[in-house]
């Protein structure tokens, strides 16, 4: 959701730096404009970081005995799954 977000912040941001132009006294869009894109921008690599992140996967190699006979078993997890 958060790279959904950064695109739209990026493109509300363009529309507002480059498209409109509206006298006003009080406020400057353009400048508002490029906050909101380099806003986006932030939004958008957070975003991909995050998934990133969450795709990475680790193993888990167990060794247990039983009766003097040695079971290993391997098991592979995403880093936001529940270790049981």
């Amino acid at each position: 959701m958060s790279i959904g977000a950064g695109i739209a912040l990026f493109v509300i941001g363009a529309v507002l730096a480059f498209a409109v132009n509206l006298p006003n006294e009080y406020v400057d869009l353009s400048t508002i404009g490029y906050i909101m894109m380099g806003a986006g921008a932030i939004v958008f690599v957070i975003g991909l970081v995050l998934l990133v992140r969450r795709r990475q996967t680790d193993t888990v190699t167990r060794t247990e005995g039983l009766g003097g006979a040695q079971v290993t078993r391997s098991s592979t997890r995403s880093s936001n799954d529940d270790v049981i």
